[in-house]
């Protein structure tokens, strides 16, 4: 059995498994499993990786870096792929985003919007984005202040290049499941009151590999799952900085 094969039955097992996992967190909640989406993160993970996944039949790929997106694009030229923004955005690489991404999840600040629309109108081209909302007290955190979420979603409205979708954050990281939980909530409520304003917020993507079985039970529509998926990541040739 090639390599390419062995690595193909690796992740079609951990992505079985993951399903079944996520599943049962669903029920344990009350949940209808059909409700919470899996976003696989192949960040740091080459192409040949991402080759392997779209064999099982995914085709969403959440990445950290827009030079890693650019440089698996080139890689995988002719492959149907979503390419999703879940690392914080510098306003430089608005142009990549805007001919690569199929969406981004990290929208934190109108600069940002500016740039993105800039580059979208050159492009022709319309993405769904998640504003990233800061729920954790932790520095290394980024996201928006809770209490200028109303301020964006309204000046957002003008933006037609970029279709609002819902919220994402990153909990605190600790082994206090209150207080992990006490982060997705807070999402939670602050999308409830942008729905109340007549905001588009479908979506809450919240909960990583270590803790999507807490972001299931307060709301999350979506997870971002890396490790659960693709294994222990490792910094390689394709983990570039950006």
């Amino acid at each position: 059995m090639s390599d390419s094969s062995n690595e193909l039955s690796y992740l079609a097992e951990n992505w079985v498994s993951v399903r079944e996992r996520v599943d049962a967190a669903c029920v344990a909640a009350g949940r209808d499993p059909g409700e919470v989406s899996i976003l696989p993160v192949s960040k740091t993970f080459g192409p040949e990786v991402v080759r392997a996944a779209l064999a099982l039949g995914l085709h969403r790929f959440g990445e950290n870096k827009v030079q890693e997106i650019r440089s698996k694009s080139a890689a995988l030229a002719g492959e149907r792929i979503d390419w999703v923004v879940i690392g914080h955005l510098q306003t430089n690489k608005a142009k990549d985003v805007a001919r690569l991404a199929s969406e981004v999840q990290s929208l934190d600040r109108l600069e940002l919007a500016d740039a993105l629309q800039r580059r979208l109108d050159i492009e022709d081209r319309v993405i769904d984005v998640l504003i990233e909302v800061k729920t954790s007290p932790e520095d290394s955190k980024h996201g928006l202040p809770p209490d200028q979420l109303p301020g964006l979603l309204d000046a957002l409205r003008a933006y037609d290049r970029l279709k609002v979708r819902g919220l994402m954050t990153l909990a605190v990281q600790s082994d206090d499941a209150q207080a992990v939980r006490a982060c997705f909530r807070h999402l939670r409520q602050l999308r409830a009151a942008g729905l109340e304003q007549g905001h588009d917020l479908a979506r809450l993507s919240m909960g990583m590999s270590g803790d999507f079985a807490l972001a299931i039970a307060e709301g999350a529509t979506e997870i971002r799952l890396g490790t659960a998926i693709f294994g222990v990541r490792q910094l390689t040739k394709h983990t570039v900085p950006n």
